[in-house]
């Protein structure tokens, strides 16, 4: 089994590799307010944020491609 740390690394490799910059600034204009606005970082719903940026990039990139 990959551990956590590897899988971060890749997933976060790939989100700012590949992910067109207009989906990047779409999820941080989504997500940033909930985070600024937290007052802890143990208060934020990460399940919850990691759903709406997948919602995002689902919609923005639907049948696109990655090169």
């Amino acid at each position: 089994m990959i551990p956590i740390e590897v899988e971060n690394r890749i997933a976060k490799y790939f989100l700012h590799r590949y992910l067109p910059e207009e989906i990047m600034i779409a999820i941080v204009d989504k997500l940033l307010p909930t985070c600024v606005f937290s007052m802890e970082e143990e208060d934020l719903n990460c399940d919850e944020l990691v759903l709406w940026a997948i919602d995002i990039i689902d919609h923005q990139l639907e049948d696109k491609r990655f090169r």
